[in-house]
């Protein structure tokens, strides 16, 4: 049997353990609640928990982790106020009248919205948390200020 290649990591990769960005405080509670996040599209609960962790770890955690839990704290609580603004559209097509198909469809586009936009949030900054960098615009309302595409670099 051949043994394994090793192949070399690109630039900017960080594969080594003696890497102080494994070890940076805070680091290992924005995994969690990054994993919290991803938890709640099945039990909404773990969201709440999540940015419990995230506020409680925020003033501790190292710079570049602080851009991450900011991050993800937006993350919530932008999620949160937009939930509510639905909510009160929605009540409001009610009141007016609006056959109900249409609350309805457009709750159903709304929820498939969210769900994309928290999806990617989560994915930016798992992919920037593990290669030990910073959420470049942690008050972004889009995805912290990088440039998502579906193609290769």
């Amino acid at each position: 049997m051949s043994t394994p290649q090793a192949f070399p990591a690109a630039s900017g990769d960080h594969f080594d353990d003696a890497n102080p960005g494994k070890q940076s405080r805070g680091r290992g509670a924005a995994i969690i609640v990054y994993m919290l996040f991803l938890g709640s599209v099945l039990a909404v609960v773990t969201a709440p928990i999540g940015v419990l962790i995230a506020h409680l770890k925020r003033r501790g955690a190292e710079p570049w982790v602080q851009s991450h839990l900011q991050f993800q704290i937006r993350t919530f609580w932008l999620g949160v106020l937009g939930g509510a603004l639905f909510i009160a559209a929605w009540q409001l097509l009610g009141l007016l009248g609006v056959p109900p198909m249409a609350p309805w469809a457009l709750g159903y586009l709304y929820f498939t919205a969210c769900l994309i936009w928290m999806l990617g949030r989560c994915a930016v900054g798992i992919a920037r948390l593990t290669a030990n960098r910073p959420v470049a615009n942690p008050k972004s309302l889009a995805f912290g200020g990088a440039r998502v595409t579906l193609a290769d670099a």
